[in-house]
């Protein structure tokens, strides 16, 4: 049996994949077949595209291959129905709606995906498909993020990025937790950050966080555009800075944003801040958790606009591009 999925074998621009038949995977005696109605973009999948930086190449390469992605279908947060499942597998059966992250095999840019089972949560109740694929990657890291800073009732949180995938969630989730959270972000996003509980936004067109005098027991970082030293300037004495991806496509680099964390664990003996590199694996658990938060109302996905899946290479440039508000989200036909 074929199915559609996108597919890249050379390392390039949105113009490198392409819509083809492809064999449909089987799932193994611990996998689940999802058929996939949904996949979401991250900026993960532009920095896979495209091997940047170039030293990923050569640090993980579980996503990254020398020439080409190591998985020809890239995209790794989905959800769908299980279509079948592996011997060892009693959790789910046939027909239940489930999401998940794939992680470093990727493949959710495809008709179906074949993932282990404990990478698989239910789907929750009240969302669409295409807003629970835009749950995993981003609202995991945003979860793993406040909890490795451990954000407490009553503390101040910076979000630097607050627009984005990851970001949304974290405000959402650090003021479920009691947090008094400052957004920054661009003009257009403003009214969206307050409207997801931030306390307070900063136009970072109109003012440097770094230099308005505020302290925070938290920095959230999600862009990687600003210097180690700013960002520390603004913690408190004994503060934490979560350093969380970032970076935009500007040409090609070598280390990319990946330079930020190289400086951050360097330093991090030699100063009181707690310095932070997240790193998130993907797991059950943490969806059972977002899943848990969506439940309750304290957590909405935010689907900036959708694509078909024909179209996914336009969905790619438009993420890596046009600094999206929330998520962006391929639909599998």
């Amino acid at each position: 049996m074929t199915m559609k999925a996108i597919v890249q074998h050379r390392y390039g621009g949105p113009e490198a994949l392409a819509l083809d038949d492809v064999p449909r995977p089987e799932p193994g005696p611990r996998d689940v077949l999802v058929r996939v109605h949904a996949a979401s973009v991250n900026a993960r999948d532009w920095h896979v595209m495209r091997g940047d930086p170039r030293l990923a190449r050569y640090t993980a390469p579980g996503m990254f291959g020398r020439k080409g992605p190591r998985n020809p279908t890239g995209g790794t947060d989905f959800a769908g129905h299980v279509k079948a499942v592996g011997a060892g597998v009693t959790r789910f059966r046939p027909g239940d709606e489930v999401f998940g992250d794939s992680g470093e095999a990727g493949g959710a840019f495809a008709e179906f995906i074949r993932v282990p089972a404990d990478l698989l949560a239910e789907k929750p109740a009240g969302i669409t498909f295409a807003e629970a694929a835009a749950l995993p990657l981003a609202g995991s890291t945003a979860l793993a993020g406040l909890r490795a800073a451990g954000i407490e009732r009553g503390q101040r949180l910076l979000v630097n990025g607050a627009s984005g995938g990851v970001g949304t969630y974290a405000i959402q989730i650090a003021r479920a937790s009691g947090a008094e959270v400052t957004a920054v972000c661009s003009t257009r996003n403003v009214a969206q950050a307050r409207a997801l509980g931030a306390d307070h936004v900063v136009d970072y067109t109109r003012e440097d966080f770094a230099r308005a005098g505020r302290r925070y027991d938290v920095v959230f970082d999600l862009v990687a555009n600003r210097r180690l030293a700013d960002l520390r300037t603004v913690l408190t004495p004994t503060g934490t800075l979560v350093l969380s991806g970032g970076g935009v496509f500007d040409g090609g680099s070598l280390v990319g944003p990946m330079g930020l964390v190289i400086k951050a664990g360097l330093l991090s003996r030699f100063v009181r801040h707690r310095l932070i590199r997240l790193d998130v694996s993907p797991n059950a658990a943490n969806l059972m958790a977002l899943a848990d938060l969506v439940k309750d109302g304290a957590v909405k996905p935010i689907v900036d606009r959708t694509f078909p899946l024909a179209e996914t290479p336009a969905a790619i440039r438009y993420v890596e591009t046009e600094h999206a508000r929330g998520k962006v989200v391929i639909e599998v036909p």
